[in-house]
């Protein structure tokens, strides 16, 4: 068989792959996000005020804990959990400079403390106050987190 007829075989099962990838980013993406209770979420680890570290992802409230799910991710599983009552909200503030365009057009970003490191959590006004009716229904004896 020529050498050509190789290339391009390999090229046709890069192409295959490929495609097979997106599909499953994109089946993954739709599992999660079909599921009840889910809303666009950024986060980032750093504190500043840039464009640098934001990661866009899914919010997902499941009972007491907030699963968080990187967009483009071939995981089934969160990559952070965060529980009720070791998520504290300390502040909120819009985007600014660069921010514009690494979180999705009219996300709150919401500066908070968490043991992932995670320091700062970018969404819209309605899911804010999503997560802060979440944050506030704890259990009675579980503390009160720091809520705007």
């Amino acid at each position: 068989m020529p050498l050509w007829l190789w290339g391009l075989d390999a090229l046709a099962l890069v192409i295959v792959l490929a495609a097979v990838g997106a599909a499953l980013v994109v089946i993954r993406r739709r599992t999660i996000a079909g599921s009840r209770g889910t809303f666009d979420l950024s986060v980032n680890r750093r504190d500043e005020a840039a464009a640098h570290g934001w990661v866009l992802g899914v919010g997902s409230f499941r009972g007491d804990t907030l699963n968080w799910y990187r967009t483009f991710s071939f995981a089934w599983w969160p990559r952070y959990r965060f529980r009720r009552g070791e998520l504290d909200v300390l502040g909120r503030r819009t985007p600014a400079g660069s921010e514009l365009y690494a979180v999705e057009v009219g996300d709150v970003i919401v500066e908070v403390r968490h043991r992932s490191g995670v320091r700062q959590m970018a969404m819209s006004a309605s899911a804010l106050n999503g997560l802060q009716a979440w944050l506030e229904s704890k259990p009675p004896g579980q503390g009160v987190s720091n809520v705007l």
